[in-house]
């Protein structure tokens, strides 16, 4: 079962874990890691995610394991859901911030790169496939409630940077 690092408020180490599914005690945070990823023809990778995973499109996320770095995290959610090796200089932090509600950093990263599809081995518990999406196909799929709504708030605040 996988661990997950805890962080206090101002985002560092706290040297405590817990374990995937486990309650964030109190005054403690977990980490979150989102990417999108951008082709030059404008659109977005999308995968659809398995139905054990709620079945809904998203992008590719997760949490880093217990002793990752954010970007480390990053980088290892891309590689086991999609199949992707990517560097770290690939990879740009464009948002970060924190939801006391959830008790929840997330940290968003973007990458503008031409992927073939047909080269990408997918989770098979987490993806059932991946596809690129423009935003206005995004956008349908999320007012039809099939777009997970987090991964849409923040491909929003890319969708800014843009």
């Amino acid at each position: 079962m996988e661990k997950r690092d805890l962080y206090d408020i101002n985002k560092n180490l706290t040297g405590e874990t817990i374990y995937k599914g486990e309650q964030i005690p109190k005054d403690r945070y977990i980490l979150v890691v989102l990417i999108f990823i951008q082709n030059s023809k404008g659109e977005f990778l999308i995968q659809k995610r398995s139905p054990q995973k709620d079945g809904s499109y998203a992008s590719t996320g997760g949490h880093p394991k217990t002793g990752e770095t954010s970007i480390q995290g990053m980088l290892t959610e891309i590689r086991e859901e999609i199949g992707l090796d990517l560097l770290p200089e690939e990879i740009k932090l464009y948002y970060s911030d924190r939801d006391d509600e959830e008790n929840v950093f997330f940290d968003l990263y973007y990458m503008k790169k031409d992927i073939d599809l047909s080269t990408l081995i997918l989770q098979q518990e987490e993806v059932d496939f991946v596809e690129w999406d423009s935003l206005e196909q995004i956008d349908k799929l999320k007012e039809k409630g099939k777009f997970k709504i987090s991964h849409y708030e923040a491909l929003e605040r890319l969708r800014k940077l843009l």
